[in-house]
């Protein structure tokens, strides 16, 4: 499965930040929880919406951007 298929950027939604399909829930709040110390299990028992998936998603998403930012032009 590719992970990256569970974020959509839906330019109404959270001013068009990339969010989980089907929810409110960017990318960012997600990196933001698991940066403050938050398990992905208590990400998931949070927001029940979400799945671990999800969270491996969000991870996805952060490394391929920084990777691109990293790379020489």
């Amino acid at each position: 499965m590719d992970l990256l298929s569970l974020i959509e950027v839906r330019p109404e939604v959270r001013g068009g930040k990339p969010s989980f399909v089907g929810t409110r829930i960017t990318v960012y709040d997600v990196l933001e929880y698991l940066a403050g110390g938050m398990s992905s299990e208590e990400i998931v028992a949070d927001f029940p919406e979400l799945t671990g998936d999800h969270v491996g998603a969000a991870l996805e998403f952060a490394a391929r951007r920084e990777h691109r930012l990293a790379a020489p032009a």
